[in-house]
Parts: structure tokens; sequence; C-alpha cells
């Protein structure tokens, strides 16, 4: 107990001129109290200073379908329907452009477990099936001192990770119909033959179920931090093209430090693009100037996020460094307007007027927190706060009023930084699991692809270089001896 020991005494010298310091010494005090001889009394201490210190997690303590180590499997295998390259043309460095859908989705489940026949087909309903699903949740566990200052709970992760292979793969079942053939979901003719590759298995894969049935989707990076959990699911064509992934967990919680609130960062390379996706819980309250805290929190996230810079030294360190940045979240953010307004406003579905004095819109508009982050139109209804299993906002029903009366607010959000995306659908769905709304967003990527690896690779697959081989089976053995002690051969 000498850890605890002397960051009590030294949070209590603290706590009679910070507030913030007797709130941990309360926190700490229960450790000591749940740290019996059947509550692990080594780990508590142990757990309790590094988060309190800040110890950092590695960035690829995460779990996954594969492997982190396979960039060497993300080689670009083109098909045979392409004629057979010259030596002139082998050697380009021209670049393309591909165009890749991405689903964006945060909610937080107040702490609620999921049940095994959850249905998530409103939350994941969307026109077309997409290429990238990123899935973010805020309290999938209650946020008590337990939770906070304890070893992560994954059984609560593993569940909702189960429910969405189940539930992507189900639906690009239901797309195909009766038919066997795959659905138009804008497949790189180039990226077809990577089907043929062998399955690689992974110890640390996410537990759970997995038929015989082919795999559409496959999960590249699923980190949890307390309650906040950020899940990243990729077509199954697409994962050899996926580099260098990673995580960065901020807290921002109790004495800055604690992941009762903050983000779980992730980041990836597809092709020659990088993508980073923020999923973020900001600091609540609906009293006038808390929005300060939540800015507050933002520019935490955004500062001290940091990433390794990857074997050649050239991959992006910030969040903002990255090509495609997208933040999602419970990020809090309330109604600068008296509550009895509010609550006449949202009656009446009078959403501009409500946007106008939105904190969140404010912040964008202002350029403070935000500067250069952008958002889609808003068009449904505010997503916090419901009454359990109901469609009525909270202090609505007639003799159930409460001590925190909380008006009506869109504080679960997803926004963007920087160019090459483009929005297509923003909008909420209406599960009741919890007093939040899920929303979802549709994004095109634009995502450039090098083409010198290709034409290496469509030669070493064309008949030109199949001829050539089997000129070279044919050889006698005396002559294979010479021929392999070449260093190159004629194309």
């Amino acid at each position: 107990m000498i850890y605890l020991s002397a960051i009590s005494f030294y949070l209590f010298w603290h706590s009679l001129s910070n507030p913030f310091s007797s709130h941990l010494l309360f926190f700490i005090s229960m450790c000591f109290t749940m740290a019996g001889p059947n509550q692990g009394e080594v780990m508590w201490p142990r757990l309790v200073a590094n988060k309190i210190l800040r110890k950092r997690l590695g960035s690829n303590n995460f779990v996954a379908d594969f492997p982190n180590s396979t960039d060497a499997n993300s080689l670009e295998i083109p098909n045979l329907g392409r004629p057979a390259l010259n030596a002139d043309s082998i050697f380009n460095h021209h670049r393309d452009t591909h165009n890749y859908k991405v689903f964006v989705s945060t909610w937080n489940v107040g702490g609620i477990a999921p049940s095994e026949d959850l249905d998530m087909a409103d939350w994941l309903d969307t026109p077309n099936v997409c290429d990238i699903y990123v899935l973010g949740f805020q309290e999938i566990v209650p946020l008590r001192a337990s939770n906070v200052l304890g070893s992560e709970n994954n059984k609560i992760s593993m569940k909702w990770n189960c429910l969405i292979r189940e539930a992507l793969n189900k639906k690009v079942q239901c797309c195909r119909g009766d038919d066997e053939d795959p659905p138009q979901i804008n497949i790189d003719p180039l990226e077809k033959r990577k089907n043929l590759l062998p399955p690689i298995k992974d110890e640390r894969a996410i537990e759970g179920t997995i038929s015989n049935t082919p795999q559409d989707f496959h999960c590249i990076i699923s980190k949890q931090m307390v309650g906040i959990l950020i899940s990243v699911w990729v077509r199954s064509d697409l994962r050899p093209y996926v580099r260098h992934p990673n995580v960065s967990c901020v807290g921002c919680g109790i004495m800055g430090c604690l992941g009762n609130k903050g983000s779980v960062s992730v980041r990836f390379q597809l092709h020659e693009t990088s993508f980073c996706f923020v999923c973020s819980h900001l600091a609540s309250g609906g009293r006038e100037g808390d929005e300060k805290h939540r800015n507050s929190d933002a520019s935490e996230i955004l500062s001290r996020t940091s990433f390794p810079r990857g074997p050649s030294l050239d991959l992006p360190r910030r969040i903002l460094d990255h090509d495609r940045v997208i933040l999602l979240g419970d990020l809090n953010y309330r109604i600068s307007l008296p509550e009895e307004t509010t609550r006449l406003l949202v009656n009446r579905k009078e959403w501009n007027t409500l946007l106008e004095n939105d904190q969140l819109r404010m912040e964008l508009m202002n350029g403070q927190a935000f500067e250069g982050w952008q958002e889609g139109i808003i068009k449904f209804a505010p997503t916090y706060k419901y009454c359990p299993n109901s469609n009525v906002y909270f202090g609505c029903l007639e003799g159930k009023k409460s001590e925190k009366s909380r008006a009506p607010a869109w504080c679960d959000r997803i926004i963007w930084y920087g160019e090459g995306l483009k929005q297509h659908l923003y909008g909420r769905g209406e599960a009741k699991l919890s007093d939040h709304r899920p929303v979802k967003a549709i994004f095109s990527a634009e995502v450039e692809v090098l083409q010198t690896l290709k034409g290496l690779q469509q030669f070493f697959l064309s008949e030109r270089f199949d001829q050539i081989t089997n000129k070279f089976d044919d050889m006698p053995s005396s002559q294979k001896f010479l021929c392999k002690s070449r260093l190159s051969f004629k194309i």
C-alpha cells in the first residue's frame, strides 16, 4: 500500500486549497476500502498510481482480428485481368484517388450492458454497405470508483464487438439475398485478389463466435478506456491495405488524468492516406460556464494525444497531422437558453432556433476550441436526455421531477477536420437502451493509391512472368544454377 499512502499524503496536503485534490482523495480512500485480500491487494495501488501519474499504455495495446505486425502482408496484389506491363511502365509513380464510404457512429449507453438479442439493425441501417465502420461508445460501464480506478472490464466490450460482428456480416448477407455474388460496395478490381490470401491467426483476436461463413468485415482496432470504447471494422478485402494501426488514450476526468472523461483515438493508414478517429467523452454540466470545461477537455485531447512516428519516422504524430480526421462522441455541449424556452422550442421542432444557441455550433463558428472543424446540418431532434425505455424527454412526465433538471440537448455529435471528406448522411437512431440516442454519419473519403507497387506486382502476376517462370522450370539443373546467380533477367 506504499503507493496509495504516498499519494494520499500528497493529496491531503493539497486538498486544503484544491477541491479537486480532496475529490480524488475520496476515491483513494475507497481504494483502501476495496483493496482487501479478495480484491487484489497488490493490483489496486499499482493501477491507481499508474492512472494518476498518467502512465501511458503502449500504442499497440488493443485487440483486433489480426496481429499488428502485418505490414508484410499489406502488398497490393492486382488481378490478372489487365495486360502485362513493360519495363518502362513498371516504375511509374502515379497516384490514383479512390473514394471509400465510411460509417461513423457514437452512442452513450449509460452504463447499461447490451442483451444478447439487442437489435442493432436500426443503428446500422444505411442505404448501402460501407467500406469502413467506426463505432464509438461512452459509458459502456457505470462510472463508479471501481471502474474508474480499477482494471478495465473487457467483458462488456467483448459483448459489443460480438454484436457488431454479427450485425455487420448479417447486413451484408441480407444485401446479397439469395444471390451469392457480393453486393455492389465499391470494390476496386485490384483488391479482389486479396480474397486469395490465407487468413492470419492472432492470439489477441477478439473473442467471440466466428462461423465458417465468409467474414465480410473484420475488426482492425478495438480499444477501451474505462467507459469509452471505439471499434473499427473494415471489409475483409481492404484489410491487407491497412497499415500502422495505433491507439492513444487521454484521460481528462478527476485531476485531469483519470479516464471517466477523455478520449480514445485510433489511427491507421489505408493505402497512402492516414486516418484518425477520436472517440471522446467531455465534461458534463448544464450550468452557465460549464462549456469552458468542455473546451478545456477538447484542447487537452488535441494537445496530449500522440502516436508513434513509425519505423521510417514519417507517420503523423498529432491528431490534426493526419489526412482524414473525424471526432465523435458525447461532447456534452448544451443549448444556452432557459430550460422552459428550450423545451418549448423542442416541442415545436424549431431546430434552427435551437441550433443558433447550441454551444458547439458557437464554438465552431467562433473558432476557439474547434478552429477549422466542420459539422453537417442537423435535422434531427436532440439526442439527450430521455426517460428510460421511452420517447419522452427527461423532466416532461408529470409527477416526476428531479433535483437535476436536464433540458434536451444535442450532446452526441460527429465533426471532422480538413479536406478529403464529404458527408452524405447525418442522423440519429431510435434505440431506447439508454437516456441518449445514437448518432450516425456517412462520409466518402478520398484515399490515395500509389501505382508503382501495383505496376511491379501486376508484372509478377502477369502472363509474361508466368512464361518466364515456366521456361525457368524447363531448364536443366546446371543452367538453373547459373540463372540463380544472376542479379537480373530480361523482361
